[in-house]
């Protein structure tokens, strides 16, 4: 501890005097409330735990005397630019009336007082009998009283008659405006004066001043050498210091005269200047002030551990494996086989369908609408004679005999009831009994039954069986084996969650007894089978499912199952660590259940507290009897209500206020079984004694039923001890073994931070403790699921805060952002089983705030490419929850007649409660502020077309790529990956995506004249989508773009201009190519005849590049290999096959696309083939593959057959009709390259491609090899530009964004290299260039698996490697390229001096690509720049 803290111990005097301006309630976190509480002093309940709750702090807003040259105290306050709050207090003599007049200046005529009176021996606001005019009293906790409007000013005047009243506490509100006025955010203070009493109190005992006591205990500090005290010491030095005032007011010291020694400040008759403060005054103050500051840094807030942040590294990830989602289907049951039955019937609809388990056998109910009949059919697999004994009922709970006309043949009627004998059945070979029963009457809402084997009477759980004919429609019985109906979930688990619906919704012991049930059921159907049981367990804690249906169960009963099930995930948890994300939401749904019996007391508190306080009747009596029969969450809701109302001075709008935001409404309450009718009412001599209670009852029910509340779970970690009284059973919580030392403390801190308005301090603290947990959670400790429940409220405890923090950021410096940015990354790490990404990111934001701390003039650049990186890491999570869970939701949510809306948002609010829709959230605060310090602007063009058009808003730009506009046409594209075509008749792409400025659909749009352009405003994007189907007119510089909307007559006038932009490449002919009797050459033998001009390029260079440029060793399989290949003898099935596809595709079915690829990896290698290949590739001085094994050499024809194979990829396939050629002549050859193990990859454009400056190099850098940064992976790669009369100075545009880069050891890659690269004005596409991420499944792949059958692999076939990359998650803060300048501007100097060089070798502009290893340039292809 630094020292003495007056402060503090200002604080311990002024006990309950507290304040919190945003709510008058604690906790409360409603966003709805229409008009903001205002503060008020209350009293705190005691926290019922093992560690004490907040400490009270005391407002520092204390108004000084600023004119001591008459006889009044006077305040002054601004309250905005124009208005000021003057305060005169008159010095009454002793024992008189204070007067405190106010005036504030213009204001409006509703202007009120928000006001309460301190006292020393009082912890909240006294409320002053003595009140102006018009007061009113709010809530019982402050006094409300309106100015009089003067002129142009307000004034109001409040007398004190209580002699014991130090100080007047207050705040300002404008009624007409809704606006609040504070002092700095805090209340104002008015201390009355000293001389009204001189020294005594209301007792009669001597008083002094706090302010002096504060003073004088600085003093003794600072006479003591300002020494470190323990916090007794310091209680001990701030009483001596009051002892020694009190003992000179004692023997007659006037007061004023001894805040005048003690202040450095004339006596009052002394006093004839103007100014109210002392040179020695002010000093003092300041000294304090430091002094307080100084304290503040070291004890208020906690000291974090200096760790390596890749310590809290999880790389689990949670896969679903082939055999889990295409796992054989079960056999069908008899019963299955009888369902279906019914269901191929024509025009019959299931209106209900129920199974029962009766022991180890099953009987099915059907109730089916077909003809306009219904009709009722049960069957069973138990084959021992039964009789079934059935009744008709028309509301629940009736047993009506049915009418003879409907009673099946050999029914026997008794009073109320019908007995019907089952009748013995056979499908496939299955045996089975069934009963059929058609209805006359749809008046009927159900059928009670039960079963009877001889005398024996068989029922459901001692209940009678029943099904409901009124249940809605499911899906299931619509979508039921048409193969589409949960596809991408655990099927099976799902439908058998269904079936036990029915028996989950009698109570919470029965759901949470079956899903204990179904837990193992869940872990064999692998990660699906988890998000199922997690989906339902979600519908039901979001109140779509049905809690409670008829049945009493006890509160212990509800905690002994609830813990049985928690327990069984608890168990999963420890055992099956990639689980450990969905089952953390499953518990957090769930709550923790009842140790020690506490579920029992649920039930017995609730008398007890009827009985202490006599309120036995009414509400409490109606709530004590739904306790008793289903106790559930809603009670932790009701519970808070009637606190609320309690603490509201008995105000019903809050109960219902409470209620309501809490999803709870007056036909939920009358809902339950035991429905609750009345509003509470208790007498005011109750409320002590209840609100004491209803807390410690709190307890009690969140103990059991919330998972996530923070006081809750630190009492059941820490341990707490509660007695029985009379019949009431006493729990005894022990502490967690294992926890650190200072973990207590520690938690203690977050407790005393809570509601702290500064929320960093406690940040921190919630960050620290689940650092702190984390080893624990990690290993199988004792009482694990303790601490799971205690990681969650802490991290729900942290989303609170951060969020409550906004509006501390909307003017916080950019260094303060990013902090905050960072905290919230690393508490979504520790929520996350795979957080190496995040991890990385959460680095990179570490890096950008120490190049602000240097003054890097790079840093704001940095931290927009640490931004984008972190958005991709969200929108990847938002990605793979969606794919994982919203099936499941889907397809359960069918099953058990789920609203629809429900299913629908059900994965978005997954997200929205999680941290990453926070983090979501600060980074587009911080995005803007970004773009304007590193001068980025809200717009990249990268393709500067002018162009005039409609404009159409579509999501992906993908999803209409092959479409045809009839108009030009400007798409407003809310999705674009990098690899798409522009579509036919569009002039202009304008998205918020950031696609490499040299992808494929980049360099596209720019080969066909098309304006594309990324907006990072979103306020500009949702203006132009709000033109939808106007014609606009676009026009562009480098950087920004301009727009205006025109009219129909003036876009043909400007037709002209778009006359090239948007069309396809004029008509173009290919010449079909001959085998010309070699299967490999070297690159000697290179000519047009034999390969492409991927392939002669790279020859040229040879030789003839300077010697610190790398030219990698090349042979190819030249042109008309394949046909020659496919000609041969031992492939003539697979020649008929092919030639059966072209069939097909001649008649447009382009599924034949698909099966040709596949067709074309059956092709067997000609003997010759194999001999040249070798023959060339070790002349070469390449390694032979099959040297190594028989299985290397297949590997490679694998990778050469798929290059092949390529040429039926769809985007080629489709870009060779867009622009009308054979596409029967396009040959392909196969150019072989050694792999360069690149450190580096790059693309080079010799002319920058956004400007058309051809004075600047413009080029683009990813870590590892190129197939990043050509093909469809998400992010950006570090761009730069280069003038090429001074390439030593290259100039970086963006740092790279890019999670994933690709590593591969010594290996060979065959790459395409078509006719097709030959054509003028299209070389530039990159047509047969890598097109898939294999990591990422892109949108493309996505699509054409659904609509060709086939795998991204397979679409991924243009540059083949023989093995395959490691993907590597990028950690860019260890990365010279970036933090090494001297070493960045030399490999960046060393690309642009090799594209200029190529450049200069062709005469004109190059597309150059290449590598870096150690230092050196490879380049591994170039072609003319398009």
């Amino acid at each position: 501890m630094g020292g003495f803290s007056p402060a503090s111990a200002a604080q311990r005097c002024a006990v309950g005097i507290h304040t919190s301006p945003s709510s008058p309630v604690s906790r409360s976190r409603s966003r709805r409330q229409q008009q903001p509480a205002p503060p008020v002093r209350r009293r705190r309940l005691a926290a019922p735990l093992a560690v004490s709750r907040r400490s009270l702090l005391v407002p520092r807003a204390v108004a000084a005397s600023t004119d001591r040259a008459s006889p009044e105290a006077v305040g002054r306050f601004n309250l905005e630019s124009n208005s000021e709050l003057q305060v005169t207090v008159n010095a009454a003599p002793q024992g008189a009336i204070a007067e405190i007049n106010f005036e504030a200046t213009n204001t409006s005529g509703s202007l009120v007082l928000h006001w309460g009176a301190l006292r020393p021996d009082r912890g909240e606001w006294l409320l002053p009998s003595r009140r102006p005019d018009g007061t009113t009293t709010f809530k019982n906790q402050a006094l409300r009283t309106p100015f009089v409007k003067s002129g142009d000013n307000s004034t109001l005047r409040v007398e004190i008659d209580d002699p014991a009243v130090q100080a007047i506490e207050f705040l300002l509100f404008d009624e007409a405006r809704n606006k609040w006025f504070k002092n700095n955010g805090q209340n104002f203070l008015i201390q009355l004066p000293t001389s009204r009493n001189q020294g005594q109190g209301a007792s009669g005992a001597t008083v002094v001043p706090e302010d002096l006591v504060q003073i004088q205990s600085y003093l003794r500090w600072e006479r003591n050498g300002k020494q470190s005290y323990t916090s007794d010491q310091e209680k001990v030095e701030y009483e001596a210091a009051r002892a020694e005032l009190t003992d000179e007011l004692n023997r007659g010291v006037p007061l004023e005269k001894l805040r005048a020694r003690l202040t450095k400040t004339p006596e009052s008759s002394e006093r004839d200047a103007p100014a109210a403060k002392t040179t020695a005054t002010k000093e003092l103050e300041k000294r304090v002030s430091k002094h307080e500051k100084k304290k503040k840094y070291s004890v208020e807030r906690i000291q974090r551990k200096n760790r390596d942040i890749t310590q809290l590294l999880n790389k689990i990830k949670p896969g679903v494996t082939k055999e889990q989602v295409q796992a054989a289907p079960k056999q069908p049951t008899v019963l299955d086989l009888f369902t279906k039955s019914l269901q191929e019937g024509d025009d019959c609809d299931v209106l209900s369908r129920k199974l029962f388990k009766i022991g180890d056998k099953e009987i099915l109910a059907i109730a089916t609408k077909a003809l306009g009949k219904t009709r009722v059919h049960l069957a069973t697999n138990d084959v021992e004679p039964l009789i079934l004994h059935w009744a008709l009922a028309k509301k629940a709970g009736e047993w009506e005999a049915p009418p003879l006309s409907i009673a099946p043949s050999g029914s026997t009627l008794l009073d109320k009831a019908c007995e019907t004998s089952f009748v013995e059945s056979e499908l496939d070979g299955l045996q089975y009994q069934v009963v059929e029963i058609e209805l006359d009457d749809d008046g009927y809402k159900g059928m009670p039954f039960v079963l009877r084997h001889g005398e024996t009477w068989i029922k459901n759980n001692d209940s009678d069986f029943y099904l409901d004919f009124k249940t809605k429609v499911t899906k299931k019985a619509k979508v039921i084996d048409t193969g589409d109906a949960g596809k991408g979930t655990a099927k099976a688990f799902l439908e058998r969650i269904a079936d036990l619906e029915e028996d989950a919704q009698r109570s919470f012991m029965h759901r949470f007894n079956i899903a204990a049930d179904l837990v193992d059921q869940a872990r064999d159907a692998g990660l699906l089978g988890i998000v199922g049981l997690f989906v339902w367990i979600r519908f039901m804690s979001t109140r779509q499912l049905i809690w409670n249906k008829n049945y009493n169960v006890k509160p212990r009963e509800i905690s002994k199952a609830q813990d049985r099930f928690t327990d069984d995930l608890e168990n999963m948890y420890k055992s099956y660590p990639q689980y450990r994300e969905i089952l953390r939401m499953i518990l957090s749904a769930v709550g923790r259940g009842g140790e020690g019996d506490v579920g029992q007391r649920i039930r017995d508190e609730i008398l007890v507290i009827q009985r202490n306080n006599d309120c036995k009747g009414g509400m409490m009596e109606e709530w004590h009897q739904k306790l008793h029969n289903n106790t559930s969450p809603d009670d932790v809701v009701i519970c808070q209500a009637i606190i609320d109302y309690i603490k509201s001075d008995f105000d019903i709008s809050v109960y219902w206020d409470t209620l309501n935001k809490n999803g709870i409404n007056k036909e939920r309450l009358l809902s339950y079984d035991r429905a609750i009718h009345s509003e509470p009412k208790f007498r005011s001599d109750q409320k002590e004694g209840l609100l004491r209670d209803l807390g410690n009852y709190m307890r009690s029910l969140k103990a059991v039923h919330s998972g996530a509340d923070l006081e809750s779970a630190i009492a059941t970690c820490m341990g707490y001890k509660s007695e029985g009284e009379g019949f009431m059973v006493g729990v005894q919580i022990n502490p967690v073994k294992g926890l650190s030392s200072g973990f207590p403390e520690l938690l203690q801190f977050v407790l005393d931070h809570v509601e702290d308005k500064s929320a960093e301090p406690l940040l921190e603290g919630l960050l620290e403790a689940r650092v702190e947990l984390r080893p624990l959670l990690i290993e199988s400790s004792e009482r694990l699921k303790d601490l799971i429940f205690l990681d969650i409220a802490l991290d729900s405890t942290f989303r609170t805060a951060v969020e409550r923090s906004y509006e501390e950021l909307n003017d916080a410096a950019p260094e303060k952002i990013m902090y905050f940015i960072g905290l919230v990354l690393e508490n979504l790490a520790l929520s996350t089983d795979d957080n190496e990404d995040i991890l990385y990111c959460l680095k990179g934001w570490n890096q950008a705030m120490e190049m602000v701390k240097q003054k890097d003039d790079q840093w704001a650049l940095y931290a927009k490419a640490c931004l984008d990186r972190t958005r991709l890491a969200l929108a990847s999570k938002g990605e793979q929850y969606y794919n994982m869970m919203q099936p499941s939701a889907e397809y359960l949510g069918s099953l058990l007649n789920v609203d629809e809306w429900a299913v629908d948002i059900f994965t978005e609010e997954i997200i929205r409660g999680g941290s990453a829709a926070t983090l979501s959230a600060l980074l587009n605060r911080f995005d803007p502020v970004l773009r304007n310090v590193a001068h980025l602007g809200s717009w990249q063009v990268i393709s500067p077309v002018e162009v005039t058009g409609y404009v159409v808003v579509v999501d992906k730009l993908l999803s209409v790529q092959n479409k045809s506009y009839d108009k030009p046409t400007i798409l407003m594209a809310k999705s674009v990956k990098g690899e798409e075509e522009i579509p036919d008749g569009v002039v202009g792409v304008i998205t918020p995506d950031m696609p490499d400025v040299l992808s494929h659909v980049s360099v596209r749009a720019r080969n066909c004249k098309v304006l594309f352009a990324t907006c990072f405003d979103p306020n500009t994007l949702s203006e132009l989508q709000g033109h939808e189907g106007k014609v606009f007119s676009f026009k562009t510089t480098s950087a920004d773009v301009t727009y205006r909307e025109i009219t129909e007559s003036e876009l043909m006038q400007s037709s002209s201009a778009n006359a090239q932009a948007g069309e396809a490449i004029a008509s173009l002919s290919l010449v079909k190519k001959k085998f010309l009797g070699k299967y490999a050459i070297s690159a000697e033998d290179f000519t047009d005849e034999m390969v492409g001009a991927k392939s002669r390029n790279i020859a040229y260079l040879k030789g003839k590049v300077p010697s610190w440029v790398g030219i990698p060793t090349s042979v190819a399989i030249p042109f008309g290999t394949f046909e020659k290949v496919l000609s041969d003898d031992t492939n003539k099935e697979v020649a008929q096959n092919i030639q059966m596809l072209k069939g097909r595709l001649a008649q447009d079915d382009f599924s034949a696309l698909g099966e040709m690829r596949k067709t074309v990896l059956d092709l067997t290698a000609p003997t010759q083939l194999v001999t040249e290949l070798k023959e060339k590739m070790l002349s070469s001085g390449m390694p032979w593959p099959g040297d190594e094994s028989d299985q290397r050499w297949e590997q490679a024809w694998m990778a050469i057959k798929k290059v092949w194979a390529s040429k039926w990829n769809e985007r080629a396939y489709f870009s060779t009709r867009k622009v009308k050629l054979d596409h029967d002549y396009l040959s392909m050859s196969v150019l072989v390259q050694e792999i360069v193990n690149a450190d580096y990859a790059f693309v080079i454009h010799t002319t920058n491609p956004s400007s058309g400056d051809s004075s600047e190099i413009y080029a683009e850098v990813v870590k590892g090899l190129g197939e990043t940064l050509v093909g469809a992976y998400p992010g950006r790669a570090m761009s730069f530009v280069c003038k090429k009369d001074d390439l030593d100075s290259p100039k970086v545009l963006g740092y790279p964004s890019k999670p994933i880069g690709l590593f591969i050891k010594r290996s060979i890659i065959f790459r395409s290299d078509s006719n097709g690269e030959d054509l003028e004005g299209y070389a530039g596409a990159g047509l047969y260039d890598r097109l898939v991420n294999f990591f990422h499944e892109t949108q493309f792949t996505h699509m054409i698996k659904n609509s060709f059958s086939i795998t991204a692999k397979e679409c991924a076939c243009f540059s083949v490697p023989m093995d395959e990359e490691d993907q590597v998650v990028l950690d860019y803060t260890t990365d010279a390229l970036i933090t090494d300048s001297g070493f960045r501007s030399s490999i960046l100097s060393s690309i642009a001096r090799a594209g200029h060089a190529i450049e200069e070798l062709y005469g004109s502009p190059q597309d150059v690509e290449g590598v870096v290893k150690d230092g050196k340039i490879y380049v591994v292809q170039t072609r003319p720049q398009m």
